[in-house]
């Protein structure tokens, strides 16, 4: 485990930092079904077996993952009625809509700015506590919720997540070009369900095809953050509720995520060091 020391980075918008929080990363992907989620939530517990204090906000108001990731059945303690305790479970601080919601299958049928609304809620409304890196765990598209992160949340960077499928490159290529657009540095992107793994001869077949990564660096310059395997145990475990890197920290797939979450950390170190602004002094004439 490394030492201690992730300092306070500076925010890509003009909101003042938050308390108790020293960086945050979103996690996107353009496209649903790259295994956003499971990178968001494995990429959390990595950060934290390196040494971090880590929480994860679950930004699907939608279809909320962390209750099944995290295996969270209780809602989050509210002491004053005002404010939320974020719901600890593997040592991380979570918060989601879905611990809210008394029938886990219950939809929400909301407007895009009510659901904007119920996120900064979320976001704003929970004691986070002495955190070095909250990861938010962002739908898929360009939509509400991702502008409403950009603008309203003290953004540290975002990471773009993907398979190598060209279907999949496309989406991944437009969050990109949306995190520019409103000024969040982009880290990096991550490259999920590279390659199969036969468990019974070992062949290696790359299912989704090769080198979407490659080429989102080739074209944007982005650093490839790492490669994660298409791997049985990754979606058991996370549907047991016990994501690989806690219930297999040794495991092949553990170690390709703790590779990701140390190259999060060497490009977030890069970022500007945050500094606290300066209130001009204001001179009434007489």
């Amino acid at each position: 485990m490394m030492k201690n020391n992730i300092q306070m980075h500076a925010v890509a918008t003009g909101v003042e930092p938050r308390a108790g929080v020293k960086n945050i990363i979103a996690v996107a992907s353009g496209k649903g079904g790259v295994g956003k989620s499971t990178v968001s939530v494995n990429l959390a517990l990595a950060l934290q077996a390196l040494g971090a204090q880590v929480g994860i906000l679950d930004a699907d108001i939608y279809g909320p993952s962390l209750p099944t990731l995290l295996n969270i059945l209780e809602a989050p303690d509210s002491p004053d009625g005002k404010t939320l305790h974020p719901v600890m479970r593997l040592g991380l601080q979570a918060m989601s809509i879905g611990f809210l919601l008394q029938e886990k299958d219950t939809a929400m049928i909301w407007r895009g700015p009510m659901a904007s609304t119920a996120l900064q809620q979320l976001f704003n409304d929970c004691q986070w506590k002495d955190l070095d890196v909250l990861i938010i765990d962002l739908p898929p598209g360009t939509g509400d919720i991702q502008l409403t992160l950009a603008q309203k949340f003290p953004l540290t960077a975002a990471v773009i997540v993907t398979t190598p499928q060209d279907l999949a490159l496309i989406d991944a290529q437009k969050a990109f070009r949306m995190f520019e657009k409103v000024s969040v540095p982009v880290l990096g992107v991550i490259e999920n369900m590279s390659v199969h793994i036969c468990s019974s001869c070992g062949h290696a077949e790359h299912i989704f095809g090769e080198g979407a990564a490659q080429k989102m660096h080739d074209a944007y310059g982005l650093p490839l953050l790492g490669k994660l395997p298409l791997a049985l145990n990754i979606r058991q475990d996370c549907d047991q509720g016990e994501p690989t890197v806690a219930h297999s920290p040794g495991d092949v797939a553990s170690l390709a995520f703790k590779t990701v979450a140390q190259n999060v950390l060497n490009a977030l170190e890069k970022l500007p060091v945050y500094k606290t602004r300066k209130i001009p002094k204001i001179v009434v004439e007489k």
